[in-house]
């Protein structure tokens, strides 16, 4: 892997690393308090606390459109929305099944925030290489 590639690299752990540490917490609850806390004073600052999502887009463009840099886009993407719906369901409409209340309620290992690491980061060397 060349020098550059490799600095890709990371850098992309580095901001996902960040993204980990500010949304980190002991239940999806409390991650997504975390997330609203930056979401209810301006959703671009909440957008900008996301850096990998803008790293996945320029990836797409450096890698002319690699197959795997534009999975790592999509899923970037969905996951970015479904942040932002979570957090409109819970904090503003406040409208929750009971299931889901106790889904978000539920304590999750601290294994589960760094997940995204393992599933990004081969998709980040393929789209390199």
């Amino acid at each position: 892997m060349s020098e550059v590639a490799l600095n890709y690299v990371i850098l992309f752990v580095l901001f996902e690393l960040y993204e980990t540490s500010w949304q980190k917490a002991k239940s999806v609850i409390g991650m997504l308090a975390r997330m609203y806390e930056h979401y209810s004073k301006n959703i671009f600052i909440f957008l900008l606390m996301h850096p990998t999502f803008y790293f996945s887009i320029w990836l797409v463009m450096l890698s002319d459109y690699n197959i795997y840099a534009m999975i790592l886009l999509f899923v970037k993407t969905i996951d970015l929305a479904t942040k932002i719906i979570l957090l409109e369901q819970v904090f503003v409409k406040k409208e929750l099944t009971e299931e889901v209340s106790l889904i978000l309620l539920s304590p999750i290992n601290d294994f589960l925030p760094y997940i995204g690491l393992l599933f990004y980061l081969p998709l980040v060397l393929l789209a390199i290489i």
